[in-house]
């Protein structure tokens, strides 16, 4: 997934919709918004295929089978070789999309047609848009298959491709996969969340002439997220930039290590809270595995016994340690569940990833209770452990981890390709810089400690998850295919080092 040109903000269809009815009450018509949008899509296929070139326009029987009318028009004025494929006859089509559909000089092909001809140099995709919810069938499903078999064309979605659910990203059955997507206005969340993301190719979102205040206007009219793309850089490139400052100003991050099977993942998170600009960090460690801590670098990680609950109570005493990871190899039971109650009362910001989690299985009333009562959790499940402690709710990823972050009045960063940073008052982005290689072990807990060097520095919990992952994203690509875990701290160190 590219992003060619984008703003921040994400809006759902109804968002959309709710703009578009405020441009038009502003007296701007929705035969102009159309002309506009099939414009915008035609010019960016002229920048990437040159005429002569063939191209197969596959119309729909809403307002994006409009706009492919309005691009079949264009391309062929600019000597293009065009064919329009139509769902349904244009004398089933009304309002705007008829008027479109009148202007095209030209026949308009049943699907039958589309199946027989010869594959075309370019192929565009403007059957259903944002407005289909439901699985593609009939003769929308086998045009979709056949286009996707033009092994060689420039494939060409217009708005989002067909198949994929522009509010969630989900795909029920097929999509047109394409190379190129021209949205308008703002890109959707079915843009940048999986599987629907990887079905658009290149993003590129074309201005229609909504207005500047056309999305504030729609958020207001409209419910719906707070969502935007995960754009941390700048967030990132203020830190550790006061002149005065030295490691006590930067925060003490502790990082609880579980025995002697937890050793790598408890380094790897305090190793990225170094990394990510904390003063200090402490290993709180089990005198089980103290030695087999104790020797291993870096140096600059301190190293402390914690043995039973006096042990972890005289860590936490010293109040300057203000940011705590707990959960990577910790071991999962009731001990792990005692623990965490411990440090969430503690009153420091806390980051609960894997075993601290999966430990709640079944007992997610009482973890909500202590992080109700925190109010500076960050919790990072994968899938895995979202599904053993959230339970089966049908949501989607997006509404299920802004459904956690309700229930725990904590940040849930919901791991994955497209991982969710959620907050409790509604607010959500979506990271899209990881890199496929990501997926390793161990990859995790570093980010659990990325954050917790950020939260140490004394970022707010939500800005740290997002900066995190931004960071732990960036480091990735960075550090290549191949990486492993033990890549990523000094990847990260890299990425702030540019910043």
């Amino acid at each position: 997934m590219h992003f060619e040109q984008t703003d921040a903000e994400l809006i759902t269809v109804a968002q959309m919709r709710a703009a578009e009815r405020h441009a038009m009450a502003e007296g701007v018509s929705g035969a102009r918004l159309m002309e506009r949008a099939g414009r915008a899509v035609a010019d960016r296929i002229c920048a990437m295929r040159a005429a002569p070139a063939s191209v197969a326009v596959l119309c729909g029987p809403g307002a994006n089978g409009g706009d492919g009318y309005v691009i079949a028009r264009i391309l062929k004025d600019r000597g293009y070789a065009v064919s329009v494929y139509a769902l349904v006859p244009t004398d089933r089509l009304t309002g705007d999309a008829r008027a479109m559909a009148q202007r095209w000089e030209g026949p308009s092909h049943p699907p039958r047609r589309f199946m027989s001809d010869a594959a075309a140099d370019i192929v565009v995709d403007a059957l259903f848009g944002t407005g289909l919810t439901r699985a593609l069938g009939g003769d929308a499903a086998a045009m979709v298959a056949r286009a996707n078999g033009f092994s060689d064309a420039l494939a060409v979605a217009v708005d989002i491709p067909s198949g994929v659910d522009a509010d969630t990203g989900a795909i029920s059955g097929a999509a047109f996969n394409a190379e190129l997507t021209v949205t308008f206005h703002a890109l959707k969340p079915g843009h940048a969340l999986h599987p629907g993301a990887l079905a658009c190719g290149a993003l590129f979102v074309a201005d229609i002439g909504l207005g500047s205040q056309a999305t504030e206007l729609a958020r207001l009219s409209e419910d719906g997220p707070d969502l935007a793309l995960n754009a941390a850089g700048a967030l990132l490139a203020r830190l550790g930039s006061d002149p005065a400052g030295h490691k006590y100003k930067k925060g003490h991050a502790l990082v609880l290590a579980g025995g002697m099977e937890g050793v790598g993942a408890a380094r790897l998170a305090a190793r990225g809270a170094l990394r990510a600009g904390a003063g200090l960090v402490t290993l709180g460690v089990p005198g089980s595995a103290l030695l087999a801590h104790a020797g291993r670098p870096p140096d600059a990680l301190m190293v402390r016994r914690r043995d039973g609950a006096e042990g972890l109570a005289g860590l936490l005493a010293d109040t300057r340690r203000n940011a705590v990871v707990l959960g990577p190899a910790y071991g999962v039971g009731e001990k792990t569940r005692a623990d965490v109650i411990e440090v969430l009362a503690a009153g420091r910001a806390v980051v609960l990833d894997a075993d601290a989690l999966t430990s709640f299985e079944g007992c997610a009333d009482a973890l909500a209770a202590a992080t109700n009562a925190s109010g500076r959790a960050v919790l990072t499940p994968h899938d895995g452990e979202f599904a053993r402690l959230m339970g089966a709710s049908g949501l989607s990823r997006l509404h299920g981890a802004l459904a956690a972050a309700a229930r725990f009045s904590a940040i849930v960063v919901l791991k994955g390709p497209d991982t969710i940073i959620a907050a409790p008052d509604g607010r959500a982005v979506v990271n899209v810089n990881a890199p496929p290689w990501l997926g390793t072990a161990g990859s995790g807990d570093v980010l659990a400690g990325l954050i917790a060097g950020l939260l140490a520095q004394g970022l707010a919990p939500f800005d740290a998850a997002r900066g995190a992952v931004w960071l732990h994203g960036e480091a990735g690509t960075l550090a290549g295919r191949g990486l492993i875990a033990d890549d990523l701290p000094e990847a990260a160190g890299r990425v702030l080092g540019r910043n």
